[in-house]
């Protein structure tokens, strides 16, 4: 049989272990308490730590999705609202042309028209430079500030025709493109085929009381007034698109919250009633450390 002798030091460093253990548990219920989180440093919980980690990775991209898709939106609204301007502009310009058919017109009658004509070109023009976060929305990947010259011709031509253009990441794999090139909308300015030139065509026919080029031009309008119309169906459909992404980014951010929750944060209540305990269980290590270590040798013999 063996024996083990306890002398007095065994007994005061196992006591100050057992302190420092019981202050350690009391320090971790007070921090978790302060802090609101189970995890204050990976050593805390090494798998929750990786947990949390990737969940915070998946939230940084959901993030970044709901980002990209409030600027996507931006980009269409503000497509939208220009091509619903520029179609009532179109209208007007058809709607003049319909009145000069009448073939009565005095040439003071139709100098006014044209001038109204020549107005509405030039605001057409304005509005096929409107630009978004100084970005022009009809110039495609250009890095100037204007899609077209004063003469209605684009600015630059090497911008137009990306298989791309701009375009923004609205969830994993979903890109959507949130410009529009303006030949697209305006016709084919290189083959003097756009609206700008339909309205320049209109604006000389009415000055020379030109039926023909009034009727020509009438025709033209026509189909400009669709193909605008047919543009902003498009821009419609891409703005349902980035509407959809982002309600699936915001439910995914919310879960993820949710779940990151569940990893790091404390349980209110819970930390309260362990940081009691370890107070108690503190206070009960003291009392039971005082009656082991005896402060002198008249102690032993009392």
């Amino acid at each position: 049989m063996t024996l083990v002798r306890v002398t007095q030091n065994m007994l005061g460093k196992q006591s100050y272990a057992g302190l420092q253990i019981s202050m350690n548990r009391l320090a971790k219920s007070q921090e978790q308490l302060t802090t609101g989180r189970l995890i204050n440093r990976p050593s805390d919980n090494p798998t929750g730590a990786t947990s949390a980690m990737r969940i915070r990775t998946n939230l940084a991209d959901k993030q970044q999705y709901l980002r990209n898709a409030s600027d996507a939106q931006g980009w269409l609204d503000q497509i939208d609202t220009t091509l619903g301007t520029m179609t009532d502009q179109v209208r007007r310009a058809r709607e003049l042309a319909m009145t000069a058919n009448s073939g009565t017109m005095s040439p003071e009658s139709r100098e006014a028209l044209a001038v109204e004509v020549d107005q509405i070109r030039q605001g057409l023009i304005s509005a096929a430079n409107t630009t978004y976060l100084d970005r022009p929305v009809f110039g495609g990947v250009t890095s100037g500030g204007v899609a077209y010259t004063a003469a209605g011709k684009v600015a630059d031509p090497g911008a137009m025709g990306s298989p791309t253009g701009v375009v923004r990441t609205v969830a994993e794999g979903a890109k959507v493109r949130v410009d529009v090139e303006g030949p697209t909308v305006f016709g084919d300015d290189a083959a003097n085929d756009s609206v700008f030139d339909h309205l320049a065509a209109l604006s000389t026919a009415l000055r020379t009381a030109n039926q023909a080029g009034i009727d020509a031009a009438t025709v033209a309008l026509d189909s400009d007034n669709k193909r605008i119309v047919n543009v902003r169906a498009d821009v419609g459909a891409r703005w349902n698109r980035v509407e959809n992404a982002r309600t699936v980014a915001g439910d995914g951010e919310l879960t993820l919250r949710n779940a990151l929750s569940e990893v790091e944060n404390v349980d209110l209540a819970k930390a309260t009633v362990d940081l009691k305990l370890q107070e108690v269980a503190y206070q009960a290590a003291l009392g039971a450390t005082s009656r082991v270590i005896r402060p002198s040798l008249l102690d032993f013999l009392r």
